[in-house]
């Protein structure tokens, strides 16, 4: 696992080093490929606030991330905690939760959660209208997105879907699922255009109103 924090502060180069090891699971160190070790994934935070000597991400590595996670102030209680925590002599040591084997079945568990057609045919729909120049794209979207998702905004969803089913005890994927993890997914790869921020329109917005004009066909 690699922790990337404000990934916006490293420079272009190292940006495509790490969408190197992101793509293509490898880095490249003296025109030697390194082959990375399974599992691997990464994780990394952006300020928003400030953006002095940043370098924005470029979409296509944006989209190489499965969620854009917004993470707010913390609770009363957890700030609370947070300061007793980090003001005091005792620090928590983490504990390991599973090892390397149990993390790569889980995956495989994940990946065989079965999907019925409808399903596949909800979130193919959410991520269509999205793309304003599509012909199915929704007149909200024409108005307000200058780019949609690309077909990785669909993989996505259907396995955080089929996480979520499992997590929750489920032996299939509902539309449910595509609904809950759209968000997340669709966050960081629908672009709204100067319209949509002049209205203070923001993509969570644009994406709810896209599961509120695209039904779901549940079928037990």
């Amino acid at each position: 696992m690699i922790l990337a924090d404000e990934i916006n502060r490293t420079p272009p180069k190292t940006q495509a080093a790490m969408l190197e090891a992101m793509q293509e699971r490898k880095v490249t160190v003296g025109g030697a490929d390194h082959v990375l070790p399974d599992p691997f994934f990464v994780l990394a935070t952006q300020n928003p606030i400030e953006q002095e000597g940043t370098y924005p991400l470029p979409e296509a590595q944006l989209d190489r991330f499965m969620f854009m996670i917004v993470v707010d102030y913390p609770t009363e209680e957890e700030e609370r905690r947070i300061m007793k925590l980090a003001t005091g002599t005792e620090l928590s040591k983490p504990q390991a939760v599973m090892g390397e084997q149990e993390i790569l079945d889980l995956q495989l568990i994940v990946r065989r959660m079965p999907v019925a057609e409808h399903v596949y045919e909800y979130a193919e729909r959410l991520v269509r209208v999205t793309r304003p120049k599509a012909p199915e794209a929704l007149d909200f979207c024409k108005k307000w997105l200058t780019w949609g998702a690309g077909p990785r905004a669909g993989l996505n969803l259907i396995l955080a879907a089929k996480a979520r089913a499992m997590l929750r005890g489920q032996y299939h994927v509902s539309c449910e699922d595509i609904a809950m993890v759209a968000p997340p997914v669709f966050r960081h790869r629908i672009i709204p255009n100067f319209a949509a921020q002049s209205e203070a329109v923001t993509p969570d917005d644009i994406t709810r109103k896209i599961l509120d004009a695209v039904p779901r066909d549940e079928k037990l």
